[in-house]
């Protein structure tokens, strides 16, 4: 009889307890910080030289940007410097967030993956002398679905290799890349690393083209996203048809974009948010409004 009691006294004691505080406790607020960066591929198809493309993006008031590596070497085939690009980025009052490359360090074939891997060191050490502190890491060059296993023993290795130069790799995923689509995918091979540097690189197209959704990005620790890719799509086109050339300014879409910021949010930490596009449509535009419209609309969003 006592112990009928007892359970009746905790079940309408809990009924009193106000439900909307035990909500916020399950959700707490995190201390986010939002950096706002310019993928320079949004406004490639301008054609601007690369010094023209990061004082475009200081104009429009961006925190940084993520360079590609192809225009850090023109750059250098052209005369310049990594001291002097260096320079450019620091007169501009910009951080080199990010860069992106293509080595083939995942790759099954070891010869390949050999070649990949000492091309991530060299450019990691172009990227360190211009202050940029991570490198995109794509799984290109992978001829099948990738085996979680092998591809989280090269991760630590490269993760190794990050630590090395200063430039940590952030394991990219895209949505219509057979050997490597889809954030379970990322999420394994990361695990499989079994280290405390690995980083993910989310994109939300690549997450909706690759049928990931968003909702299994509730499932990463603050720590693992640093840089974020932000686009958006439309519903026009089939899922499976759409291309990079597809994706449009965020806002201007219908991804649950409200509901990726409050993840992110929930996450902690510094994000830095980078505005990433292929839109021939933009391009067409003048590079400085397409720089500034892109940043107003993440701005929004935050």
């Amino acid at each position: 009889m006592q112990r009928r009691q007892l359970l009746k006294s905790i079940a309408l004691g809990s009924a009193a307890l106000p439900l909307a505080p035990l909500a916020a406790q399950a959700t707490p607020e995190q201390d986010t910080q939002f950096l706002f960066s310019l993928n320079t591929s949004t406004i490639s198809g301008q054609k601007l030289s690369l010094v023209k493309t990061l004082e475009t993006a200081a104009r429009a008031g961006y925190d940084g940007v993520e360079v590609w590596l192809r225009d850090i070497d023109a750059y250098l085939e052209q005369g310049g410097s990594l001291a002097a690009l260096k320079k450019v980025l620091d007169d501009n009052g910009l951080k080199a967030f990010n860069a992106i490359g293509f080595a083939t360090w995942m790759a099954q074939d070891p010869e390949k993956s050999k070649t990949g891997f000492a091309l991530m060191e060299k450019e990691m050490n172009m990227l360190a002398a211009i202050g940029c502190t991570r490198v995109a890491a794509p799984a290109i060059g992978a001829d099948a679905p990738v085996d979680p296993f092998e591809g989280g023993e090269k991760y630590a290795q490269l993760i190794d290799l990050g630590r090395k130069t200063g430039v940590m790799p952030q394991l990219e995923f895209w949505g219509a890349y057979p050997p490597f689509y889809h954030l379970s995918q990322a999420l394994a091979v990361a695990a499989a690393a079994n280290d405390p540097d690995a980083r993910l690189l989310p994109d939300i197209y690549h997450l909706f083209r690759g049928g990931s959704g968003f909702e299994g990005l509730k499932l990463i620790n603050g720590a693992a996203v640093e840089v974020f890719h932000l686009n958006d799509y439309s519903d026009q086109i089939p899922r499976l048809e759409q291309q990079d050339k597809d994706r449009i300014y965020p806002g201007d879409g219908v991804a649950p974009l409200d509901d990726v910021m409050q993840t992110l949010k929930t996450m902690g930490g510094t994000k830095i948010l980078s505005l990433e596009l292929f839109n021939p449509g933009y391009w067409a535009q003048d590079a400085n409004l397409v720089a500034k419209t892109g940043l107003e609309k993440m701005k929004a969003l935050v």
